[in-house]
């Protein structure tokens, strides 16, 4: 049997919320949810402190993130700075796994393909550097769990790029460039 990892969840909060929900809901078995709910940060603190807030209340005892790709979720400043917290190895908080799920919401240019523009671009960087790897939506959760897994063992054999710019603020329009 595969081992229960501790799992942060970064999502587009106004938009799949009931996804987030039906993901922990189907994996309770073989995850340990480390996410953050709506309400959970005042809006208002500082960016640096909402930055730290999730670091260190949130994702310091993670092992893999897992990002839930709906059709607006890479325009999310917070999706950004969770990854980028996530991948970031420092004393107090150690590098998660990472990985993206394709939420049924998503539009496709065709089955089992996505624009790499409208998926988050850190996690797509990361991809591009294998470590992560994006999937499509499913109900199975021994499927996730060993996609879960598979994150962790890669945080340790792969270098993550964490080279972009976090987000000043979300951004707007069909795609990144």
């Amino acid at each position: 049997m595969t081992k229960r990892h501790n799992v942060f969840v970064s999502y587009h909060h106004a938009n799949d919320q009931q996804y987030r929900k039906k993901f922990e809901e189907m994996c309770e078995d073989v995850i340990v949810s480390q996410s953050v709910d709506i309400d959970d940060i005042d809006p208002d603190l500082k960016t640096e402190t909402i930055r730290q807030k999730i670091r260190d209340e949130y994702l310091r005892d993670s092992t893999v993130t897992v990002v839930l790709i709906g059709k607006q979720t890479w325009q999310r400043k917070h999706v950004d700075w969770e990854i980028g917290s996530s991948i970031r190895q420092t004393e107090y908080n150690p590098r998660s796994g990472l990985l993206g799920i394709i939420l049924p919401t998503y539009t496709r240019p065709e089955p089992g393909k996505y624009y790499i523009h409208t998926v988050p671009p850190r996690l797509y960087d990361n991809v591009e550097r294998k470590y992560a790897v994006v999937y499509d939506w499913s109900d199975d959760p021994d499927q996730i769990q060993e996609w879960i897994h598979e994150a962790f063992l890669r945080k340790d054999k792969i270098e993550p790029d964490s080279s972009r710019p976090l987000f000043g603020k979300n951004h707007t329009g069909s795609e990144w460039q």
